[in-house]
């Protein structure tokens, strides 16, 4: 299993989303000093009801506690859209 399909099976099973979308863009970022770790770098957009009532910051406490292992060994930056689906419009 690659980095994007383990995170994304940490996001699935953890949270159940209505959604999740993930990119790995961390082609952009050859040469960075993080890069060259072989840490990715990940921009992941997640619409989950357990975001139902949760500010931001809880909300992207949660997503890091769900990846938390693959933190600064597999991931090195990691962008998050998190989202209730009743904050999606209609």
């Amino acid at each position: 299993m690659n980095r994007t399909e383990k995170l994304r099976h940490k996001i699935e099973s953890t949270f159940a989303p209505v959604s999740c979308q993930i990119e790995d863009e961390s082609a952009l970022h050859a040469g960075h000093a993080g890069a060259a770790s072989g840490g990715g770098h990940y921009k992941i957009h997640i619409v989950s009801a357990q975001f139902e009532g949760l500010n931001r910051l809880s909300r992207h406490r949660l997503v890091y506690d769900a990846v938390g292992d693959m933190m600064h060994a597999e991931i090195h930056a990691l962008a998050i859209t998190a989202v209730a689906p009743s904050e999606i419009p209609q």
